[in-house]
């Protein structure tokens, strides 16, 4: 991933990017999540679980076949009916986490959306934290 490739991103995204986030995506941009680092723990239940929400892959910057990118998320958005604001990071089209820009100048909270229930759920202030806060999804019943 090159400087390039970012800065033609948050164009297209309309956004700044979370330094922690480009500092992930710069070790590997996007894929599958280690095992000890799948799940991130909730305060209430979601559709998922009662007590978390996985996350198990992250999505990368660019194109490539068969892999959603950040690049997709307007797309994904519109199509799933996801409040605009939001740039998905994970997901499968029912679910999903994002960086939730809406209402905000700095960085953005990451959040979590079911699309199919209409609900969200606020997981972190920002994506930092939402990495400290990620534990095994073995971790919990």
């Amino acid at each position: 991933m090159t400087d390039e490739s970012i800065a033609e991103a948050e164009r297209h995204l309309n956004v700044r990017l979370p330094a922690s986030l480009l500092d992930l995506l710069r070790e590997r941009n996007g894929g599958p999540v280690a095992s000890g680092r799948d799940a991130f723990p909730t305060s209430r239940p979601t559709s998922w679980a009662p007590d978390h929400v996985p996350f198990d892959f992250v999505m990368g910057i660019g194109r490539r076949e068969q892999a959603l990118s950040l690049l997709d998320s307007p797309y994904l958005v519109e199509e799933w009916g996801l409040p605009r604001g939001v740039v998905l990071i994970s997901g499968d089209g029912h679910c999903w986490i994002g960086l939730d820009y809406r209402g905000r100048d700095g960085e953005p909270s990451v959040a979590w959306f079911d699309a199919d229930g209409g609900s969200e759920l606020a997981l972190a202030p920002d994506f930092r934290s939402f990495l400290a806060g990620l534990t095994s999804e073995e971790s919990f019943d």
